[in-house]
């Protein structure tokens, strides 16, 4: 296996996320098997020059976009090894270079796809309307507010990517029915409006592109079936909040799961606070804490195939970035 000259990337204002990913054991693993430049490099190391001989990047959240006459001081750059999830804000002027980018995106989604199974089952059981209101009424013990369960269930994917393909395979063994909603148009055989109106819980993974902006509205919401939940975790602006909230209030027997919001959080006087079939949680589906680690191992293993010539998995080309400059 090739052994190259690697450094760790990230901005200035954001050093600590590097020890956060990367673990001491990881930093040590990739000390062994490239040649590591210690301490963590800014832009202006690359604008000094003292990352000429650099040939490979690892970083992650906070990687800086590299100005032109940065990487004209970085002759030797091969590839970018991101140990996190979009690359959008830094990979342009790398593409342009011929420089490789590879991204953790895979490995983000599996926490995410987790904490979704969470939910679906638990709402599928009906467990979150029992709990806010079951204590509150006097047919507390006569499973009044009981779901459907999970055995022949519809569950509603919005979006068919890395997250979406992931939920599907752990729902397999679950014995329900996926409905599947790709984000375009043209690639769909269910409308938005069927699936909101057959499954009994609705889960948002859209992409993050400006044509998905409050896509998911009031019209969409007003077609849930009895008790049915809705999950987001894509992005909480691919909602219309303010319609979510006219719903939810005409309709307490629908439940809201959102780890996203738009803005998160929301703001003090949103009606998201006060309604009781609202659950919010703070943005935790993604990878936290020790699951950060999975992110980098997934580049680790990425940098030992590309160094040793095999075939990689997880390169990001330019026509897969969300976000346009158009």
């Amino acid at each position: 296996m090739r052994c190259c000259s690697a450094a760790f990337m990230t901005a200035s204002q954001a050093t600590c996320a590097i020890p956060k990913v990367f673990s001491e054991k990881q930093i040590f693993e990739l000390g062994s098997i490239t040649r590591l430049r210690t301490g963590i490099a800014e832009p202006c190391d690359a604008e000094n020059g003292s990352l000429k001989d650099v040939e490979v990047l690892f970083s992650t959240w906070s990687m800086p976009e590299l100005a032109e006459t940065q990487l004209d001081r970085m002759p030797n750059l091969k590839a970018v090894f991101y140990a996190a999830g979009a690359t959008d804000g830094f990979a342009r002027p790398l593409f342009a270079r011929g420089i490789h980018v590879f991204s953790a995106w895979q490995a983000n989604a599996i926490p995410v796809a987790e904490f979704c199974l969470g939910q679906i089952l638990l709402g599928l059981k009906g467990y979150f309307r029992a709990a806010v209101f079951a204590p509150k009424s006097p047919d507390f013990c006569t499973h009044k507010f009981c779901g459907p369960g999970a055995y022949g269930e519809t569950v509603a994917l919005i979006g068919a990517g890395a997250i979406s393909t992931h939920v599907r395979e752990l729902l397999k063994p679950i014995h329900v029915d996926v409905i599947t909603v790709p984000s375009r148009k043209e690639n769909r055989t269910v409308s938005l409006e069927e699936a909101f109106s057959k499954a009994m819980v609705v889960s948002n993974h859209l992409p993050n592109r400006d044509d998905n902006i409050g896509v998911l509205n009031g019209a969409l919401f007003r077609r849930m079936r009895e008790g049915a939940v809705f999950i987001n975790t894509g992005r909480g602006r691919q909602v219309n909040e303010p319609e979510l909230a006219e719903v939810l209030e005409e309709r307490p027997d629908l439940t809201a799961l959102l780890d996203v919001t738009d803005p998160e959080p929301p703001r003090a006087d949103s009606k998201l606070y006060r309604l009781p079939n609202v659950i919010l949680s703070p943005h935790i589906a993604g990878s936290w804490n020790d699951e950060l680690h999975r992110m980098s191992d997934y580049m680790i293993e990425e940098y030992r195939r590309y160094a040793s010539g095999e075939p990689c998995l997880y390169e990001v080309r330019e026509s897969m970035l969300l976000t346009s400059r158009a």
